[in-house]
């Protein structure tokens, strides 16, 4: 009897604890909700705006671009909005925590994905070059052909033998020079000027 009143009592208080909690946690978790419908709406309206001004800047042909500096900007804008709705439902803690945690992780994935992002932003470079374009012949350090296509990480070229030879980005904006097309690519005529570093 005195065991069944000590485990009814236990049961008694954790109910009251739980019951107050969740009484003094409504309102915050009302307010968090309110806050995730508002930043849904601006983020959207951020990311519809910053999609258009990139589409005014950038031509069809670099679609790649806009969706990457799209996609970058939208992560970074619901990760913050994340942390300030574990701050306002007052999971403070958890939020300072995520982030630092991020950060970490954030440092170990740059490092591992550093030839990866050298290949992307070398291919938002070639991308913007106006003398780098798909039928231009080029020179570049390991292939001298016609550009097939330029992608983010990779460009492809069609060499002498009309094989495809697909050479990373961060390779080809080191060192290229365009030249004529009647040119043999070692001591040809250039006609565009070496690539900017």
């Amino acid at each position: 009897m005195l065991q069944t009143t000590g485990i009814a009592g236990v049961v008694r208080e954790t109910t009251a604890e739980f019951l107050g909690g969740l009484q003094e946690a409504v309102p915050n978790v009302l307010g968090g909700l309110v806050f995730l419908a508002l930043a849904y709406v601006l983020i959207r309206v951020a990311l519809w705006v910053l999609r258009g001004s990139l589409d005014a800047l950038y031509p069809d042909e670099q679609d790649l671009v806009v969706d990457l500096g799209v996609t970058a900007a939208g992560v970074f804008l619901w990760f913050g909005a994340a942390l300030a709705f574990f701050k306002i439902v007052g999971m403070g803690d958890v939020a300072a925590s995520l982030g630092t945690a991020t950060g970490f992780v954030a440092l170990g994935v740059s490092y591992a994905l550093s030839n990866m992002i050298a290949d992307t932003v070398a291919g938002v470079y070639l991308l913007r070059d106006p003398d780098f374009n798909p039928g231009d012949r080029v020179v570049a350090d390991p292939v001298t052909g016609v550009v097939e296509s330029i992608g983010l990480r990779k460009s492809r070229f069609r060499d002498e033998s009309g094989d495809v030879v697909v050479v990373a980005n961060r390779d080809v904006e080191k060192k290229w020079r365009q030249v004529s097309a009647g040119a043999d690519g070692d001591g040809g005529a250039e006609s565009a000027s070496t690539s900017a570093a």
